[in-house]
C-alpha cells in the first residue's frame, strides 16, 4: 500500500461515523467470521457463502453494513476530484446516468451532480442501517418482511458508487496506489451480490466488461 493511499485509510476518512457490530452479539460473530475468512486469504467466491447453519437476513446485513461502510471509504478517497464542476451528472460513462428518488424531498426522479448524489446516497443507507426496525440488534428480533427488499435496493445503490469511480475516477485511484485495494472490494461485492441474486442484472450492465475480465 502506497503512503498516500496509507494516510488516507488511517485518517478513515468517511463522512460519517461508521456502524459499528456491538460485541457479544451474534452479529459481532458473523462479522468476524466474514473477516476471518478474508484474512485467511479464503477465495472470495468462497468466502462469501453462507456459513453453515447461519440465517441468510444475518448474513446479508452484516455484509451490507460493511459494504456501505467500504464504499463510503473508497468514495472518500477520491471525492476531491468528484466536484460539482467535474461531476455536474450522476453517471456511468455517456450510456448511463442516475437519477435521485427518495420519500422525503425528491419524491420523482431527479438528476443532480455526483457529490449531492453520493451525500444523499449515503445519508440515506446511514439512516436504514440504524432503523432497528430494519436492521435488528438484538438477538431473536426478527428482520422485517420487507428487509431483504431494502437489502437489495442499498446494494443496487452502491453499486453505482463502483460505476461512478471506475469510469470517471479510476486515475485517481491508481494514482494514489489505491487500485488493488478498490478491485478487491469490488469483487468482494460483485460474488456477494451475484451469490444471492441481490441486485439486478441490468444495474450490472455498466462494468460488465470489466467484471468478466475481473472476475471469470
Amino acid at each position: 500500500m502506497s503512503m498516500a493511499l496509507k494516510q488516507v485509510f488511517n485518517k478513515d476518512r468517511t463522512f460519517r461515523p461508521k456502524r459499528k457490530f456491538e460485541p457479544g452479539t451474534q452479529r459481532f460473530e458473523l462479522h468476524k467470521k466474514a473477516q476471518a475468512s478474508l484474512n485467511a486469504g479464503l477465495d472470495l467466491k468462497q468466502a462469501v457463502q453462507l456459513p453453515h447453519g447461519e440465517d441468510l437476513n444475518d448474513w446479508v446485513a452484516v455484509h451490507v453494513v460493511d459494504f456501505f461502510n467500504r464504499i463510503n471509504l473508497i468514495y472518500g478517497t477520491i471525492s476531491d476530484s468528484c466536484t460539482d464542476q467535474t461531476c455536474p451528472v450522476m453517471s456511468g460513462g455517456p450510456k448511463y446516468e442516475y437519477r435521485w428518488q427518495d420519500e422525503h424531498k425528491y419524491k420523482r426522479p431527479t438528476a443532480l451532480s455526483a457529490p449531492k448524489y453520493m451525500s444523499l446516497l449515503m445519508d440515506w443507507i446511514e439512516v436504514q442501517v440504524n432503523n432497528e426496525n430494519i436492521f435488528p440488534t438484538n438477538v431473536g428480533t426478527p428482520f422485517p418482511k420487507t428487509f431483504m427488499q431494502v437489502a437489495k435496493k442499498i446494494l443496487s445503490r452502491l453499486f453505482r458508487v463502483f460505476v461512478h469511480v471506475y469510469i470517471h475516477h479510476f486515475d485517481r485511484v491508481s494514482q494514489m496506489g489505491a487500485e488493488a485495494h478498490v478491485n478487491t472490494c469490488y469483487k468482494h461485492f460483485y460474488y456477494f451480490v451475484t451469490e444471492f441474486n441481490l441486485t439486478d442484472h441490468k444495474e450490472l450492465e455498466p462494468l460488465k466488461e470489466m467484471t468478466s475480465r475481473m472476475c471469470h
